[in-house]
């Protein structure tokens, strides 16, 4: 007996939550660039925008998972809305002078590549966040976060050593996505070595 495929419709809770995502990024980006990072109630709002922003990326994979809602669609559009996200806050940081632009290249770098080593291995499998990317998630957000809200000089200096446990374990584990991409490349080729099969 065949067995029946279920298909999922890109017309989903958890896709919806994708588009939400990146329609509130040009609304963040309208908030700190009036803002011009010296407004306080501007960047509260940014700071707002982009913590729902950066909350429908946990909820909407999440849903994904727990619902069978995996789509091609918010397979592709997913990281992008994430690192989208992230990546324009940490740009206008930068532009304004609130964090060094070293960081910004190096999370910027990480992310990109890793983003593309998880289009690269699509073919044999969705790569899902390890706990340590969950972990390296979690304290961007936080980071960018508390840069954007205009804290007191004491309390906005704890900024600095959130976003350098950032930088650090974004690096680590974008070194064990890479040998995690290595190994499951491997691995795909000795099963196509096995079975005859031509090469992908």
């Amino acid at each position: 007996m065949t067995p029946v495929v279920r298909r999922v419709s890109a017309w989903n809770v958890a896709n919806a939550l994708t588009v939400v995502r990146l329609v509130l990024i040009p609304i963040f980006v309208i908030f700190v660039v009036a803002s011009e990072m010296t407004d306080s109630t501007l960047r509260i709002a940014a700071a707002v925008t982009f913590g729902i922003a950066s909350v429908t990326d946990f909820a909407d994979g999440w849903i994904a998972r727990r619902w069978q809602l995996v789509t091609s669609f918010g397979k592709v559009a997913d990281p992008i809305a994430d690192k989208a996200l992230t990546g324009t806050a940490l740009v206008l940081l930068s532009i304004y002078d609130a964090l060094p632009w070293w960081v910004t290249v190096v999370i910027l770098i990480r992310e990109i590549g890793i983003t593309l080593l998880r289009f690269w291995v699509l073919r044999y499998e969705v790569m899902a966040a390890s706990r340590g990317g969950k972990v390296k998630t979690a304290l961007q957000i936080l980071a960018i976060t508390w840069y954007l809200w205009p804290f007191p000089p004491a309390l906005a200096a704890v900024g600095y050593w959130i976003m350098g446990a950032a930088v650090i374990v974004t690096l680590v584990t974008g070194v064990d996505y890479v040998i995690s991409v290595v190994r499951m490349r491997r691995a795909a080729m000795a099963s196509v070595r096995e079975s005859g099969a031509p090469r992908a």
